[in-house]
């Protein structure tokens, strides 16, 4: 007797409906590509930016995803360097071709060029982690916005080479942005920027916070703290800033809310340390300083090493960072983990992280700054219950919880 495939149609018919086969492994693989090219530093990690974003989201989804399949898309210039940490049997490191060559083609044919290369992985999804300028790759399914402050504030920029990129290219990002199937924001307050700026629908949008680096809460032994001050030259107690010396960070009103401090109580001996890489705004902030009568009690410490971030905030009596505009402000929940106190702004995505665990001041007042300063120094028993907050707020922001929603977007897609 001759059986023919078409007799068994009609079991199949009623399998298909009986059984839902998204349960199974089978068909929910996926091959998920992200752009690593911020991650210079793959064997330590990158201390801040948006190459500490991708280094930890990377990191945990490799930890809490075993079934699909990643592509790991660096660029060439890391291709003699470690990437350990990131191989397993579910990854593939890939490199940019031609990016070294980048400078002799013109961007139409590197466009190209990137687009093919990604086309052969027959990728489900692709996420770029930030807005690549000029756009290498036509559309990203998913893409991170961390702020939009050049865009807010490019007055900020006039001297930043990539600002005139940014604006040159603000129709196309604007379309990329539009084509992205969901687009990822640290904070409620860049969501709705994305909104104003871009007119992206806010359905559009997934709020996802970055993580707290699980170092930040491992005590830092006195000789390590007392390496880092000698390192950096700071003697004595201080106030703590760290980020990027840069105008929207507001470093001359840190100076002179700490004068105003030093002029209210003479005797009370802190040092400012003022740690960062420096940018366009450093000579302004050197001219302020050199008339200071605290010149010689404020420090600037230069870029600080990965290394040496946790020991300079267990260092610290108090991290000062009333920024005038954050996309999120991950270096407050840093603080706020190593139980130091905190002053940041009443502005952007600042109370969203900070919450009532941290002094919330008018950024633009040089007044309130001073006055908060004095609060945690003076009155350092009536915070305490603050603090405390502070550390349990920071534990409410890690990295795998960062990494398991980005993959729930990735799902989505799918």
């Amino acid at each position: 007797m001759k059986i023919l495939i078409f007799d068994f149609l009609p079991f199949i018919f009623l399998l298909y409906h009986l059984v839902d086969l998204n349960k199974y492994d089978i068909i929910s693989f996926m091959r998920i590509g992200i752009d690593c090219r911020t991650i210079l530093n793959p064997e330590k990690g990158e201390g801040a930016g948006i190459g500490h974003y991708v280094y930890q989201l990377v990191r945990y989804l490799l930890l809490c995803d075993k079934e699909n399949t990643y592509f790991l898309f660096f660029d060439h210039s890391v291709r003699t360097k470690t990437l350990k940490k990131f191989s397993q049997p579910n990854v593939n490191i890939c490199f940019f071709p031609f990016r070294q060559y980048k400078k002799f083609l013109s961007h139409p044919y590197s466009s190209l060029l990137a687009n093919a290369f990604l086309s052969k992985d027959e990728l489900d999804v692709l996420h770029s982690p930030s807005i690549v300028l000029p756009p290498d790759v036509d559309v990203a399914d998913v893409i991170t916005v961390h702020d939009l402050s050049v865009y807010k504030f490019p007055e900020w920029y006039s001297r930043d080479k990539n600002k005139n990129l940014f604006l040159k290219f603000r129709e196309k990002i604007s379309e990329v942005l539009q084509k992205a199937k969901i687009i990822i924001s640290p904070s409620l307050s860049t969501a709705k920027d994305l909104e104003e700026i871009f007119d992206i629908p806010f359905k559009k949008i997934k709020i996802i916070p970055h993580g707290v680096d699980e170092r930040f809460y491992q005590k830092s032994p006195q000789n390590q703290i007392n390496r880092v001050k000698n390192k950096y030259k700071i003697k004595g107690k201080y106030l703590l800033f760290l980020g990027n010396l840069e105008e929207r960070k507001n470093i001359l009103r840190i100076i002179s809310s700490y004068e105003r401090f030093r002029d209210h109580f003479p005797s009370l001996n802190y040092n400012l340390c003022l740690a960062g890489a420096a940018k366009e705004s450093l000579t302004k902030i050197k001219k302020k300083i050199a008339v200071s009568p605290y010149r010689s009690q404020i420090i600037l410490t230069g870029y600080i090493a990965p290394d040496d971030i946790n020991p300079l905030f267990e260092g610290a009596t108090l991290f000062i960072f009333p920024s005038l505009y954050e996309g999120f402000g991950l270096p407050v929940l840093e603080a706020m983990a190593k139980k130091v106190p905190v002053i940041t702004s009443n502005s952007s995505s600042l109370p969203e992280v900070a919450s009532n665990c941290a002094l919330l001041v008018d950024p633009y007042d040089i007044s309130a700054i001073t006055k908060a300063i004095e609060t945690i120094i003076l009155k350092r028993k009536e915070i305490e219950p603050m603090i405390k907050m502070a550390y349990q707020r920071s534990r409410q922001f890690s990295w795998l919880k960062t990494a398991e929603q980005t993959l729930e977007v990735y799902k989505k897609i799918k």
